[in-house]
């Protein structure tokens, strides 16, 4: 078993190995894990798989997590671990200390998580806990710390991701239910998308919408903040 095997399986499903740790107790991994391996999107890849998934076709409710649930189930099994995903709780796992845990993601002038590789358009689909404690790449530098112009402090036009100052859940959400948030309904998030590392992925419109349509989900008009 190795790491690259996972990798090689992992891709071949439309998911790319997004960082990998041996976890300590306080980083409630499932109890016997020797490897973390965290698994995101392989764009645009996954999108093409996803569409001709039984879960895209059936038109039920979260058909991308349930989509998740059953590749990356497939991948725990084929390789002897246990898959963990984002919507398992309450309690939730503690997806984004796992990904600072594996020096491959950071936080970045804007507040959210970036990767080495993938920049500000990082996602986890899930995990897979390993009882093996596997031999590990190096940690990475932090993209943010030799990226000269920092595009994505400015890029939102509204303001609500920025240097110094919380991500503004509401005024996002407002927005996007606005004319002029067209751009960020059909194509994603600009500020995500301002970042160079981002842009190498080429995420399809299709995909960004699908996220951002399940963002907007979230908000309560009634209540003016994020549900």
């Amino acid at each position: 078993m190795s790491l690259a095997a996972l990798s090689g399986a992992a891709r071949a499903c439309g998911l790319a190995l997004r960082g990998a740790f041996h976890p300590l107790p306080d980083d409630h991994a499932p109890e016997g894990t020797g490897t973390l391996v965290l698994l995101g999107p392989d764009e645009p890849g996954l999108w093409t798989l996803f569409e001709a998934s039984p879960e895209y076709e059936d038109r039920r409710p979260d058909p991308l997590d349930r989509w998740s649930a059953r590749v990356l189930g497939g991948l725990a099994q084929r390789f002897g671990g246990t898959a963990v995903l984002p919507s398992d709780g309450p309690p939730w796992p503690p997806f984004l200390r796992w990904a600072e845990r594996s020096g491959q993601a950071f936080p970045s002038p804007i507040g959210l998580s970036a990767h080495a590789e993938v920049g500000l358009m990082i996602s986890y689909r899930g995990a897979i806990a390993l009882p093996e404690r596997l031999p590990l790449a190096a940690a990475s530098p932090s993209p943010c710390e030799t990226c000269a112009t920092r595009p994505c402090t400015t890029a939102c036009p509204i303001g609500a991701l920025g240097t110094g100052a919380p991500y503004d859940v509401p005024a996002c959400q407002r927005f996007l239910h606005r004319a002029e948030g067209q751009s960020c309904r059909t194509r994603g998030c600009r500020a995500r998308r301002a970042c160079p590392l981002s842009q190498i992925l080429q995420r399809q419109d299709q995909q960004a919408a699908f996220h951002m349509a399940a963002f907007m989900g979230n908000w309560d008009d009634n209540k003016g903040e994020s549900a």
